[in-house]
């Protein structure tokens, strides 16, 4: 973020930060005894389904989505990708978009929205998040960035975006090592791209160091799949291209999109 001076331009940024669909290995217990990459689930039919219409559901959300920045995990990717299928469906109107089920009919418009994967998102790296028996033993997470960026939409990826965070995370990074990294990236990416609306597809611990870091006094307790927080903040812009910025405050109510938490003053 840049500093400027004298009488510019206010505006107002929003973004969403949003947990991935249902994850195959939570309905199906026996799918990691045969999965050639266990730490690494997709979603489930049924996710697929609620990414698809929770994307249909965001078209509404009163504001463009100019950008969307993923978690390199699969489920997140898949979730993106289900999503700005909605997000980018041609359609003469919205209600025969509701009408479809799936998104395997959608005819897209790759130029409405742009996607990049981002490091920073990942999942936690401990055996809170990813139990330590199916973790990689040669730290070798993920395959080539080619072939995670090839499940994103055509068309629609960025490849001028670079990542905020160049590599994962070390193993066994902590719990609050991992709400501070959320939060950095939120607010990094927040201001690399100032003028942009923006969709993170992340995971549950990011929605809930969200709320507990925008919202004051507020405890997260529940956050269930496409669950999405709306972060929004006034920004001031002037001639010389610099900009200022208010802190975030927390536009979603508890229970209202996914997000379930409690206000309780430290001293009530």
């Amino acid at each position: 973020m840049s500093g400027g001076g004298g009488e510019g331009e206010a505006r107002v940024q929003n973004v969403l930060v949003m947990r991935h669909g249902d994850r195959i290995d939570h309905l199906e217990p026996l799918w990691v005894e045969h999965a050639s990459r266990p730490w690494d689930p997709p979603l489930a039919q049924g996710g697929l389904i609620r990414a698809w219409t929770t994307g249909k559901r965001l078209r509404g959300v009163g504001f463009p989505i100019h950008r969307v920045l993923v978690s390199p995990f699969l489920r997140c990717l898949e979730t993106a990708a289900e999503v700005m299928r909605a997000l980018c469906c041609v359609v003469d109107d919205d209600t025969r978009l509701r009408a479809m089920g799936t998104s395997q009919d959608a005819v897209l418009d790759p130029s409405r929205v742009k996607v990049s994967i981002e490091f920073g998102l990942c999942e936690m790296l401990n055996s809170r998040a990813i139990c330590r028996s199916v973790a990689p033993k040669d730290n070798k997470w993920f395959p080539h960035m080619s072939e995670l960026e090839a499940l994103l939409p055509a068309g629609t990826l960025d490849h001028s975006a670079e990542s905020i965070y160049k590599e994962l995370p070390q193993w066994e990074e902590s719990l609050l090592e991992a709400r501070k990294r959320y939060i950095s990236v939120i607010q990094a990416l927040s201001d690399k791209y100032p003028s942009e609306n923006l969709l993170l597809v992340s995971h549950g611990e990011a929605i809930g160091a969200s709320v507990a870091s925008f919202l004051e006094d507020a405890t997260v307790f529940e956050v269930e799949y496409c669950a999405c927080c709306q972060l929004q903040r006034n920004i001031l812009s002037n001639s010389s291209q610099a900009f200022s910025t208010e802190n975030f405050r927390v536009l979603t109510e508890s229970g209202q999109t996914g997000v379930s938490y409690s206000i309780t003053p430290e001293f009530s």
